[in-house]
């Protein structure tokens, strides 16, 4: 082998050592440093620049009407929360996504507002978030940002509350619980009745002093069979 032949083969190796390298800084997830739980962030003033890694459990957009963006919820081991962005990220239930911004509150509701597209670090599927059972009366601060589920019957409605979406109480005896379905879900509130029997899965939510339950698509509104 001429020393030709040896330096560019040494060139070749170099430069195939550095095109993998710089895959894989390209394809690996930000360092774990400073992310934080979410149940940790949820402890923190409004205004804390924080980052957090979790499983997506609402598509975005999915609450468009009344959240006024294009968000989605994220849920950790400890906790959850809702995500806020004015852009469609087609992110949907499952992904596991790393999300950096600034704690903020929306009418009673606790959010994390990242600046940019690039504060969203989207990677491969999550760990599989179950529905938590709850009984209607304890759905509050404490399950706020959690997928919760809930049986009873319905007290009140449904009634329109467009443009934003219809709204519904559920009790099972425990005390009411209000069910808001946006227009985004496609959820088909016309079949329910007043005393009838429902299961309800969804986004535990705060609109104002009132807490309540964001079902995220057809299939979170159920009739519990007999």
């Amino acid at each position: 082998m001429t020393h030709f032949q040896h330096h560019l083969k040494l060139l070749s190796v170099t430069l195939l050592s550095l095109l993998f390298f710089v895959a894989g800084v390209a394809h690996s997830k930000p360092p774990n440093a400073h992310t934080l739980s979410i149940a940790k962030v949820r402890s923190l003033p409004l205004g804390t620049v924080v980052t957090v890694d979790g499983t997506v459990t609402t598509p975005s957009g999915a609450f468009e009407s009344s959240f006024f963006d294009k968000g989605f919820g994220l849920q950790d081991r400890s906790a959850g929360i809702y995500v806020s962005f004015q852009s469609n990220l087609g992110v949907a239930p499952g992904r596991q996504v790393r999300v950096s911004g600034t704690l903020q509150d929306s009418y009673g509701l606790l959010i994390l507002v990242p600046t940019e597209p690039s504060d969203v670090t989207l990677d491969d599927n999550g760990n599989k978030v179950r529905p938590q059972w709850f009984a209607t009366g304890t759905i509050g601060e404490a399950t706020e940002g959690r997928i919760v589920r809930v049986v009873g019957r319905i007290t009140q409605g449904p009634v329109s509350d467009l443009p934003y979406g219809f709204k519904f109480t559920v009790d099972d005896g425990s005390g009411e619980i209000q069910i808001f379905v946006n227009v985004q879900t496609g959820i088909d509130v016309s079949g329910l009745t007043l005393g009838q029997l429902v299961s309800i899965t969804g986004f535990s939510s705060q609109f104002d002093t009132h807490y309540e339950i964001d079902p995220r698509s057809p299939s979170d509104v159920a009739i519990p069979m007999r």
